[in-house]
């Protein structure tokens, strides 16, 4: 039996709409900086990806200037789930079947070299981001699943020399306080961070390193002009040598091309009150990254101090709110952990991942501008190592081939911009879901 201890106040608390993360890493006041008449790099998205690029480009010694729409980090640099995992929606075998056998083999090892070059950023670069190796736990959502699981976990051993084992049933105590799965797979060299935190250290390095940063400074196009670009700015136009996309899931009409092959596709999340430490040992004993097998997959953590439990999901809404979404969440909370069933929610908030046809993040040239995108859900590890990859590439560098860099994702047919569609692939996939549950056939 697990006893209900919530160290809430007597008064409840209005649930924000803020990421959680804002409360000690806030977005800073946007100081404009003057709008340079040329420079080496413009790039488009202030974000993990477009800071890593940055940083990567000012160090050897190019006049760099990042613009984002928003204020620097407003999206999902600052609003994800701060999992480190550099998961990959495709199987291994699935990436075989469909892009061949070097290449899945090729965007696997890159898989870890990222996780690790992370850790080795977040090391050397000395970015207080609580960032820690935790481990990750993965929920069988049924018999049949945890079989693949035990299946995945001999592959990643043998294929990769992951640390991954299968765990029974009976054993998942040790990690979870929850009957709700059937077994699952405890991954040892996944961890999570404050994203919040480690957007605020990298723009620190960033700018040590001479980058500008202009927020809340949207560019309407870039065109080619001579062997450059004009950037068009709301503040102004710059010619530049060279461009880099790094919008992800917040790319709007300043690339229309780019808009139909990267969907945005909300995931929200939602936390607890703080909860006693006793029963934060009871749910969470090793205090690791969760999730679990279904195709609307959830994923939770504790929050970095260990009081309060955070759950996140794809939120299949396009506009508004999303009421519903949140008590759908705090729905599927209470089916991990049935205590928490009344526990208050102190916010609820969502942002924008970037889905594509293939599922496998992308680092690319087209027509001479340079793209990061595509990291459907796993941008924690993904954005950071794209971006510095993209940068590598415009400086000619040896480092800079990368497995992900092969044709651009495909578009979609009948979409610019506005995915209509989600609602309907969201029930879809919670049927089929529901399917696999039951164990019928499809």
């Amino acid at each position: 039996t697990i006893a209900i201890e919530f160290d809430a106040s007597d008064e409840a608390a209005v649930m924000k709409s803020d990421p959680f993360w804002w409360e000690e890493a806030p977005l800073e006041a946007v100081v404009q900086a003057p709008i340079p008449a040329t420079c080496d790099v413009v790039i488009v998205g202030a974000g993990y990806t477009g800071l890593s690029a940055a940083l990567t480009l000012a160090r050897a010694g190019r006049n760099v200037h990042v613009f984002d729409r928003l204020r620097p980090g407003e999206g999902a640099s600052t609003r994800n789930g701060g999992m480190a995992s550099g998961s990959l929606r495709p199987s291994f075998s699935e990436m075989t079947r469909t892009f061949g056998a070097e290449r899945a083999r090729g965007v696997m090892t890159e898989a870890i070299l990222a996780r690790e070059d992370l850790a080795r950023f977040v090391r050397d670069e000395g970015i207080d981001c609580d960032f820690q190796l935790t481990g990750r736990f993965t929920g069988a959502d049924s018999p049949a699943a945890y079989d693949g699981l035990a299946r995945e976990t001999d592959m990643l051993r043998r294929e990769f020399a992951i640390d991954a084992v299968a765990v029974p049933k009976a054993e998942q105590s040790a990690y979870l306080g929850t009957e709700l799965y059937h077994g699952g797979m405890m991954r040892t060299d996944i961890g999570g961070l404050h994203p919040a935190k480690f957007h605020r250290g990298l723009m620190r390095v960033a700018r040590a390193a001479g980058v500008t940063i202009h927020g809340e400074t949207p560019v309407k196009r870039h065109v080619r002009q001579g062997d450059g670009y004009a950037v068009v700015t709301a503040r102004g136009t710059v010619q530049a040598r060279s461009v880099i996309m790094a919008t992800n899931g917040y790319t709007d009409g300043v690339d229309p091309w780019l808009r139909r092959r990267v969907v945005p596709v909300r995931s929200r999340i939602i936390a607890t009150a703080p909860l006693s430490g006793n029963l934060m040992r009871q749910l969470m004993p090793k205090g690791v990254m969760c999730g679990d097998t279904r195709r609307l997959h959830y994923y939770y953590r504790p929050s970095p101090d260990g009081t309060r439990i955070l759950y996140g999901g794809r939120d299949g809404n396009i506009a508004g709110e999303g009421e519903g979404a949140t008590a759908l969440l705090k729905r599927g909370l209470a089916q991990v952990f049935p205590v928490l069933s009344d526990v208050e929610l102190t916010h609820s908030w969502y942002g924008h991942v970037a889905m594509n046809r293939d599922f496998i993040p992308r680092v690319f040239t087209r027509s001479g501008t340079s793209y990061a995108v595509g990291y459907c859900g796993s941008g924690v590890v993904w954005a950071p190592w794209a971006g510095r990859k993209a940068a590598l590439q415009l400086l000619d560098h040896d480092d800079g081939g990368t497995a992900l860099d092969f044709r651009p994702p495909a578009a979609i047919p009948l979409y610019s911009g506005t995915p209509w569609f989600m609602p309907g692939v969201f029930a879809w996939l919670r049927l089929r879901d529901r399917l696999d549950r039951l164990g019928l056939k499809r």
